[in-house]
């Protein structure tokens, strides 16, 4: 069975993470960013959480990390993870994974944040992740700021919220959500069952 390595840079909600990928068909692994990530068949990058903190737990294996996803190594970014694979982010200081170019922005409009609970995605772009999902499927937000990707290629997902939002992006070995699928019922397992199909290829 393909590990996938959860990495823990002081974030909440691991452990649920974990048992969604595990259903999801993978032996997931919660460790400390000090571990050996290039002997992993996938990584997970979980959140919630604040961006310069984790920016800041992450930058002892930043090189790594770019170098192992660089390499094939196929991620996935969920809420602050997705947000962590842009430079910047207007929550603080710190330099992000730079995996992508953009920067992550708050949320505004007339409209309550965090935005917490179930909305819609709006398939803007077909990807493997998203084999089996429904235009229009309904999954779990909790957050507070979005990535603005200056390459509007890798762009999977649009939100509504007071104002359209990136909700998910892919490009190549790179899969981020801005929702949570490991909260998102029916849909968020259909999800994470296809990213567990992509490294188990």
């Amino acid at each position: 069975m393909p590990q996938v390595l959860i990495i823990d840079y002081g974030v909440g909600n691991l452990l649920s993470l974990k048992f969604a990928l595990e259903k999801a068909g993978l032996n997931a692994k919660i460790t400390a960013p000090t571990q050996q990530l290039k002997e992993a068949d996938a990584i997970a990058l979980p959140g919630v959480g604040n961006f310069s903190a984790a920016a800041k737990a992450l930058a002892s294996v930043k090189e790594e990390l770019v170098d192992t996803v660089e390499n094939g190594t196929p991620v996935l970014g969920i809420c602050l993870g997705l947000q962590l694979f842009f430079q910047e982010s207007e929550e603080g200081p710190g330099e992000g994974l730079a995996f992508f170019k953009g920067k992550d922005v708050r949320l505004t409009g007339p409209v309550k944040v965090p935005h917490m609970g179930w909305n819609s995605l709006r398939m803007v772009k077909q990807n493997e992740l998203f084999d089996g999902v429904d235009d229009d499927a309904y999954v779990y937000f909790v957050h507070s700021l979005y990535p603005v990707p200056l390459d509007k290629e890798i762009v999977c997902a649009e939100t509504e919220y007071g104002e359209t939002f990136t909700s998910a992006v892919a490009s190549k070995n790179v899969y981020g959500t801005q929702f949570h699928p490991e909260k998102s019922g029916d849909v968020g397992l259909k999800i994470l069952k296809n990213f567990a199909r992509l490294v188990a290829r």
